[in-house]
């Protein structure tokens, strides 16, 4: 079945885009959650017709992307937790927590922007990626020390 995504679908692809899925696929995801749409010939044509539009409404969120991931780069964040001797954190920085102090040096991020594999359990330096875009990311300095 043909579909049009109405909005971002991280394995499928992007807003705009026509994709030939699964007949399940679309009916019991896509079409229920609003991420796409039916490819009849009436919205094939409306599609086209809103072709540029599209492009511009991109283009703006890609320029505030790259705006904010440029004053999101060089944001070093500091967190004090509880440590053992070995330098082991009882505790863990996770996304929550990263999302959370952004949030308050006035970054506003999605918690799903924040690429951390495992959440960080160690004292020291790290370096986490906020990916805003799936072109447009940031690398944020992380500081873990042992509180007293």
């Amino acid at each position: 079945m043909k579909v049009i995504l109405r909005s971002d679908v991280p394995t499928l692809g992007r807003s705009g885009d026509v994709k030939q899925v699964s007949n399940g696929f679309a009916r019991n995801y896509l079409i229920p959650r609003r991420l796409a749409a039916v490819a009849d010939p009436a919205a094939m044509k409306a599609w086209e017709s809103s072709r540029d539009r599209r492009a511009k409404k991109a283009q703006a969120r890609t320029e505030e992307a790259r705006a904010l991931a440029g004053k999101i780069s060089g944001v070093s964040l500091s967190f004090a937790r509880p440590s053992g001797a070995e330098g082991k954190l009882f505790g863990s920085v996770g996304k929550t927590d990263i999302v959370k102090s952004l949030k308050t040096c006035g970054y506003a991020v999605d918690k799903n922007a924040v690429i951390l594999d495992s959440p960080i359990k160690t004292l020291g330096d790290h370096e986490v990626e906020v990916r805003l875009l799936p072109d447009v990311g940031a690398k944020v300095k992380v500081t873990v020390a042992a509180r007293q």
